[in-house]
């Protein structure tokens, strides 16, 4: 389940905090599994709590209240479309729709090839540049109208190494 060099990076985490504020590390153990795993399952929750001495509802309660943890596993590119009040007042929901269109998924589905997942999100906190999405919870990406979204997942696509 755990191996020993996630347990190596969980105590260089937990080490960061005071001894009786270990579960402190709790996001950042969570986002180690996923490193690993590229998700986060129950029983990596359970071990994650049973490292950190938690309850396992806790851990779990954190997994699924942030959506960077993915809880299934997901395409090599996750594209959240923030859907947030700001990015509906321009285009949000449209570009989610494009998104799945173009990719023929439903939203929160997965491109048959494994490539791409599409998800909605919440505020991504770029309210002034919408619509925003978060390509792989790192790459914010601006402005996206349609063309914009085509070029992305053009572009993504493009990047992989033929096979």
């Amino acid at each position: 389940m755990i191996t020993d060099a996630m347990r190596a990076r969980f105590d260089r985490e937990v080490a960061k905090y005071p001894p009786e504020q270990r579960q402190s590390a709790v996001m950042a153990c969570l986002a180690i599994v996923q490193q690993e795993r590229g998700w986060v399952n129950r029983e990596d929750e359970e071990a994650v709590a049973d490292y950190l001495g938690m309850a396992p509802i806790a851990v779990h309660e954190v997994t699924t209240f942030y959506n960077m943890y993915n809880q299934r596993p997901v395409g090599r590119y996750k594209i959240n479309v923030c859907t947030n009040l700001p990015c509906q007042l321009r285009d949000g929901q449209q570009a989610l729709d494009h998104l799945c269109h173009k990719l023929g998924v439903e939203m929160g589905g997965t491109t048959a090839d494994g490539m791409f997942t599409v998800q909605q999100s919440e505020c991504l906190g770029a309210c002034a540049d919408s619509p925003v999405v978060l390509v792989n919870d790192r790459t914010m990406c601006s402005f996206m109208s349609n063309d914009k979204l085509d070029q992305l997942v053009d572009g993504l696509k493009n990047a992989e190494p033929s096979a």
